[in-house]
C-alpha cells in the first residue's frame, strides 16, 4: 500500500521537478536525443559507445571536428521553466587551449532569436560565453582566469551547473564551487564584469552536449548519467 501511495505521489509532482535523467543503458534514443548543429555541420559526429562510461557499459560520444562548421551536439528540450540544474559526467580526451570552444551550447529565448548560451573554454580554462554580445564569464583577465580552472582530461569529471530565473549562475565540478563560473543576482562579482553589464536573464529552451570549435580546434568528448532537472542532484561516487 505505501509503494503505490509514493508512486502515486511521484505522478502528481510537477513535470519540471524532474525533468531528465538518462544514462544511455537502454541505448540512444534520438528522438528524445537528437543531433542539433545550427547553421551547418561538416565532419562531426555522435554515436553510442559502449568502450567506455561512467556506470553501465554506454555512454554518448561526441567527435568533434575543427572549425564552427565541424560542431554536432545532441541532447533534450524538456528544460525546466523555473531553475534549471544540469548535472553530466564527462570525459575529455584532450585539454582545453587558448582557442575559443563550446561543449555545451543552449538556445536562449533571452538573447533573442538563434542566439545561445554557451559553455566551453578558452585561455585553457572552463568558462561561459553569451552570443548576442560574445560577453564571457569569468572575464578573460589574469584573475578571472585564475578563478575558473582547467578541464581535466582522460577520466570522467562530474560537471554541474545551475540557471536561475534570476539570472544567477552557479557551477561545480566535481563537488567543488568554480567562483570563475559564479554569478549572482544583485552581487557584484570583480570575475564578472563584463557579463553583469547586460540585463540579460537566461531563459534556455534546450540543452545540446557535444562540440564546437570557433578556430581549428577538434577534441573528443563522452558524456554519460546527465540529468536535467529543477532541483540540484549533486555526483554520486565513482563505481
Amino acid at each position: 500500500m505505501f509503494g503505490q501511495t509514493a508512486l502515486l505521489a511521484l505522478g502528481l509532482l510537477p513535470f519540471a521537478l524532474g525533468q531528465v535523467s538518462e544514462s544511455f543503458e537502454s541505448g540512444w534514443d534520438q528522438t528524445a536525443w537528437p543531433t542539433y548543429a545550427a547553421d551547418c555541420n561538416q565532419g562531426g559526429k555522435v554515436s553510442l559507445d559502449s568502450t567506455t562510461a561512467y556506470t553501465g557499459k554506454n555512454s554518448i560520444k561526441v567527435a568533434g571536428a575543427g572549425g564552427y562548421c565541424g560542431h554536432i551536439f545532441f541532447g533534450t528540450t524538456k528544460v525546466p521553466s523555473g531553475d534549471v540544474y544540469v548535472r553530466a559526467y564527462i570525459k575529455a580526451q584532450k585539454a582545453l587551449t587558448d582557442s575559443h570552444v563550446s561543449f555545451i551550447t543552449m538556445p536562449d529565448s533571452a538573447q533573442g532569436s538563434k542566439k545561445h548560451l554557451r559553455i566551453g573554454g578558452q585561455s585553457k580554462i572552463l568558462m561561459y560565453n553569451r552570443e548576442s554580445d560574445d560577453a564571457t564569464l569569468p572575464d578573460l583577465s589574469p584573475k578571472g582566469i585564475a578563478a575558473s580552472t582547467a578541464l581535466p582530461t582522460g577520466s570522467w569529471q562530474c560537471f554541474e551547473y545551475h540557471l536561475g530565473p534570476d539570472g544567477t549562475i552557479e557551477t561545480w565540478l566535481n563537488g567543488k564551487v568554480i567562483e570563475g563560473l559564479t554569478s549572482k543576482a544583485g552581487v557584484a562579482n570583480v570575475n564578472a564584469a563584463q557579463w553583469q553589464r547586460s540585463s540579460v536573464k537566461p531563459k534556455v529552451t534546450a540543452i545540446y552536449f557535444g562540440w564546437e570549435s570557433y578556430g581549428g580546434d577538434t577534441n573528443t568528448i563522452w558524456y554519460d548519467d546527465i540529468s536535467v532537472s529543477s532541483t540540484r542532484v549533486g555526483c554520486t561516487v565513482a563505481p
